[in-house]
């Protein structure tokens, strides 16, 4: 009976009514039989029923976990038992990814040890084995505990070891590592993870991206590259290797939608932020050499959120090297009227600017785009676009650069803005605001509507905040400079 139930082509309806009517609990009495046969057999009806997300939840709630790891961990088991068991695991743990808020949260593994234990598996086992346990922890890490088990991960040196499986010519279990190793370096920042990451190991991610046909594995390699901290080592290492138009071509076509292609195109624009960071202009000047920077600027209105933050911080590392690369205008020789009709210069740098040559974002029409973002609901994206917009005012260019905001209609959205947390967010808007007003026709124009959130935010913020929004009321003659606010 066990055996038919383990081979029956079953409906979701009919693996619904089985564990209703309480097979689960004498198929798991069964699993810690001593017969072989019986145990295996159990464990095929076991992987027939827990492909109902359901049925994997209820499993686990009666505690079908642990016979099943014990018999993975047990050195005595024999390879085919263990990928068995393993294939149970995989169904069981991708029943936790997608739970309803109303319901209790199931937890696949609750102690810190049996998450290392079945980690440790990886190296213990053969590929078939190998495969499921890294779609266990894939699962996982997917989960409403994702964020421990990731945290876990890292401690446990999972990326040393994910990057050699990455290394392989086993393609299957090549892709399942590059997927877990994406998930264990997001909500990551911690620059200790460049320990287990070198230059070898950025060249296997660009091999990823090179030969392989599935896109998520491409996806996952290039948003590898994209959660990697210290961006200065990494644009240094993926010049050395190659790696600009490995990056560049999965941009291309950057309108085609979908959740795989956005996937792709986020991690895509994550990387390119490596390759813009303001300390290496030569991968810059690739970049914009490339024509990314109009991808960038189009990416601003039809990607994703977290792609249109990572174009901003690109736009914004771009913008940082335009003053010091815009050429200047040659003077004139000779006679006025035998001259040739001078060039007109940039309105912020003053001098001859491209988007090739000096990143420029106003030739870019970037700008507008950029204050569109300043709108969205995101604080990250409204962040980057705001340290893009406020590269055009920085030093000696606060008045020209003042006046093209002003053109841009960038002012009321800024003022929005004061009252939107997080108070990072709110205390750059503040200091922005704080410069910008010292220009007097700007003051007089924008300053009544600033008013009001800035009292409010004297009210109802942070000491920091107080204190800013206390200084600019000033500025605009509303509390006294002796006032207790500062």
């Amino acid at each position: 009976m066990t055996k038919t139930l383990g081979e029956m082509e079953l409906t979701d309806h009919n693996k619904s009514s089985l564990v209703e009517e309480g097979v689960l609990d004498l198929l798991l009495v069964l699993i810690s039989r001593d017969n072989l046969e019986m145990r295996i057999e159990a464990i095929r009806a076991l992987l027939n029923l827990s492909s109902l997300r359901k049925n994997g939840q209820e499993m686990i709630r009666k505690g079908g976990v642990r016979p099943l790891l014990d018999i993975l961990l047990c050195h005595t088991s024999s390879q085919s038992l263990r990928e068995l068991v393993a294939a149970v695991l995989v169904n069981l743990s991708q029943s936790t990814t997608l739970q309803d808020s109303g319901e209790s949260q199931v937890l696949m593994l609750e102690s810190d040890e049996d998450i290392y234990k079945l980690f440790s598996l990886i190296n213990l086992t053969g590929p078939a084995v190998q495969v499921n346990v890294l779609r266990v922890l894939y699962a996982m890490c997917l989960s409403p505990s994702g964020t421990t088990v990731r945290e876990k991960l890292r401690q446990f040196s999972a990326v040393l070891v994910l990057i050699r499986l990455c290394e392989l010519d086993n393609l299957h279990l090549r892709a399942n590592a590059v997927k877990l190793l994406y998930c264990v370096t997001e909500d990551n920042d911690d620059a200790a993870i460049l320990e287990h990451v070198e230059r070898p190991s950025i060249e296997v991610l660009l091999k990823v991206m090179k030969t392989s046909d599935d896109e998520e594995e491409i996806a996952s390699a290039m948003g590898i590259i994209a959660n990697l901290p210290d961006p200065m080592q990494i644009s240094k290492w993926l010049l050395e290797s190659g790696g600009p138009p490995i990056i560049f071509r999965f941009l291309r076509d950057g309108k085609n939608i979908g959740h795989r292609k956005n996937k792709l195109i986020e991690n895509a624009v994550g990387a390119i932020c490596h390759l813009t960071v303001q300390t290496n202009l030569q991968s810059q000047k690739k970049v914009a050499e490339a024509g990314i920077i109009p991808l960038l600027v189009q990416f601003l209105e039809v990607g994703t959120c977290l792609t249109r933050k990572r174009a901003a911080i690109s736009l914004c590392q771009l913008s940082v090297s335009s003053p010091r690369l815009s050429r200047q205008i040659p003077r004139h020789q000779g006679f006025w009227c035998f001259s040739a009709t001078p060039e007109a210069g940039c309105p912020v740098h003053g001098g001859i600017c491209t988007v090739e040559s000096s990143f420029c974002l106003i030739e870019a029409g970037a700008v507008e785009p950029l204050v569109r973002v300043l709108g969205e609901p995101e604080p990250g994206a409204c962040e980057a676009a705001l340290d893009a917009l406020l590269t055009l005012i920085d030093s000696e260019r606060l008045q020209s650069g003042s006046k093209v905001l002003v053109e841009a209609n960038t002012l009321p959205m800024m003022i929005k803005l004061i009252s939107n947390p997080p108070p990072r967010l709110q205390e750059k808007v503040l200091s922005s605001l704080e410069r910008i007003f010292r220009l007097v026709e700007i003051k007089q124009k924008y300053g009544p509507s600033a008013q009001m959130p800035l009292i409010d935010l004297t009210q109802r913020g942070n000491h920091s905040l107080r204190s800013l929004a206390a200084r600019i009321l000033a500025q605009l003659n509303v509390l006294h400079d002796q006032s207790s606010y500062f």
